[in-house]
C-alpha cells in the first residue's frame, strides 16, 4: 500500500518455491490456512519478493501452488500473465501476475475481480523488508476468498488475482487493466485486499462508498455484522489527499478506468515500510476476524454485483 518507486536488480529465476505450501485444502474452512499463508510469504528465505527477484519468484511460485491446491484453474493457457515496464534509466523490468478463474452459477456477464498484490520491496542496504502486514496479509485474504467460492460457489464469474509491481508503481494493476483477461466492461467490480492484519485498535477500513455511493448499502450491511469494527472512509479529499486512498493501492488503475472498486485496509503502522514488518509482529487474532470479515464481504459484494453494476451505470 501507499507504492513507492524502489530500486531492484533484475536477476535470474531461483526458487525450490512451493514445498512448504499446505498438502491439502480440501474439507477445510475458507481462511484456515491464512495464518501459515503470511508466515511463510514473508518469511527471511523470501527476500522481501521484490519483483523481478528470485523472492519474488519463490513467492510466486508459492501462490501458485496455493491456488492449485485450493482447485482453482488459469484464466487462460497458464496462470502466470508477465508484462514489462521501463524504470526511469530506460531498464526493462518483467513482473507477473497470477490470474485465476471460478465460475460462477448465474446467466449474469458480469466478472468479480478479487486482488491483492505479493510483491514487496526486497531486500535494500542488507536489510528484508518481509512485508508482512504489506502485503503478505492480503494474498491470505485473496487465498481465502478463493477457498470460500471453491466451497461454495459465486453467483458470478470471479477472476482471483495475484499482482506484481504494486511497490513499484501499481505496475501489475497497471498492466492488467490496460491489458484485461476479459472486456472490462464486463468487470462490475475489483475488490482489492492491501494490509489487512495490524492495527492496534481493531479497526480495518473499507473504501469506496465516498466516490460510489451505490456501494454504501451492501457496505453498511457488511459493517454491521463484521468480526472486526469495519469503517467506511479514506475515499476522498475530505481530510487531505494523502488520506484518500483511492489511487495509493491495485485499487487505483480500475478507479482511473471508470471500474467500481472496493479498497480493504488498515491505517499505516510503525512497521509500515520498515525491515520489522515481520509475522511475529502481527496480531493474529485480530488478522483472522479481518480474513472472516473480507471473505463475508465479497460474498456480499457478489450477491449484489449486478445492483452494483445498475447504480454505476455499468
Amino acid at each position: 500500500m501507499r507504492s513507492i518507486l524502489v530500486p531492484i536488480a533484475i536477476l535470474l529465476l531461483g526458487s525450490t518455491a512451493a514445498c512448504a505450501a499446505p498438502a491439502s485444502t480440501k474439507g477445510v474452512a475458507p481462511g484456515v490456512h491464512a495464518v501459515d499463508d503470511v508466515r511463510l510469504l514473508s518469511a527471511d528465505d523470501m527476500e522481501g519478493r521484490g519483483i523481478a527477484t528470485p523472492g519474488g519468484a519463490k513467492a510466486r511460485a508459492y501462490i501458485r501452488e496455493r491456488f492449485i491446491q485450493i482447485g482453482l484453474k488459469p484464466q487462460g493457457p497458464t496462470f502466470d500473465r508477465p508484462f514489462t515496464f521501463a524504470r526511469k534509466d530506460g531498464t526493462q523490468v518483467q513482473g507477473v501476475n497470477l490470474v485465476a478463474r471460478i465460475e460462477g452459477t448465474s446467466s449474469s456477464d458480469k466478472v468479480l475481480v478479487v486482488c491483492a498484490h505479493y510483491d514487496h520491496l526486497g531486500v535494500k542496504n542488507g536489510k528484508t523488508y518481509n512485508g508482512a502486514d504489506d502485503n503478505a496479509s492480503g494474498v491470505a485474504g485473496l487465498l481465502a476468498v478463493a477457498e470460500a467460492f471453491k466451497a461454495a460457489p459465486p453467483r458470478h464469474t470471479v477472476l482471483i488475482v495475484a499482482f506484481d509491481g504494486e511497490e513499484s508503481g501499481l505496475r501489475g494493476a497497471k498492466a492488467f487493466v490496460a491489458d484485461p483477461p476479459v472486456p472490462l466492461a464486463r468487470i462490475g467490480l475489483a475488490v482489492n485486499f492491501d494490509m489487512i492484519s495490524k492495527n492496534a485498535k481493531g479497526e480495518l477500513y473499507v473504501s469506496g462508498a465516498g466516490p460510489q455511493p451505490y456501494l454504501r448499502p451492501v457496505l453498511d450491511g457488511v459493517a454491521k455484522t463484521a468480526l472486526v469494527t469495519l469503517k467506511l472512509g479514506h475515499d476522498t479529499d475530505a481530510d487531505g489527499q494523502q488520506n484518500n486512498w483511492t489511487m495509493q493501492s491495485d485499487q487505483g488503475p480500475f478507479a482511473a478506468a471508470g471500474v467500481p472498486w472496493v479498497y480493504f485496509g488498515v491505517e499505516d503502522h510503525p512497521e509500515y515500510h520498515q525491515p520489522t514488518d515481520d509475522f511475529d509482529t502481527m496480531p493474529q487474532d485480530f488478522f483472522k476476524r479481518a480474513v472472516a470479515t473480507v471473505v463475508s464481504a465479497t460474498r456480499a459484494l457478489d450477491d449484489d454485483l449486478d445492483g452494483i453494476g445498475k447504480g454505476a451505470g455499468r
